[in-house]
């Protein structure tokens, strides 16, 4: 999958669960698929471009919410599953 298309699929996300990254960075990562900072910046491996796309959406999707919740808590865990099971 190109960079653009990716980026633009993390953008769709984005909206959809009401954050706004301040950047969308892909490159070459070693130990995770991606990573996501306080200042709101995601960063994506470059590798996950090559996995399947329901894969890809669970890696977006779960930094996009650390955006709204910093943990991996009881609720991140129920919104991360609401909206993948919203994406079918």
């Amino acid at each position: 999958m190109p960079a653009d298309l990716f980026k633009a699929e993390v953008r769709a996300w984005a909206r959809r669960i009401g954050v706004e990254p301040t950047s969308i960075t892909i490159r070459p990562m070693r130990r995770k698929w991606a990573s996501c900072s306080s200042q709101g910046r995601l960063t994506f491996s470059l590798d996950l471009l090559r996995q399947p796309a329901s894969f890809r959406r669970e890696v977006i999707v779960h930094e996009l919410l650390h955006l709204k919740i910093p943990n991996h808590g009881t609720l991140f865990r129920s919104l991360l599953r609401a909206y993948l099971a919203e994406a079918g």
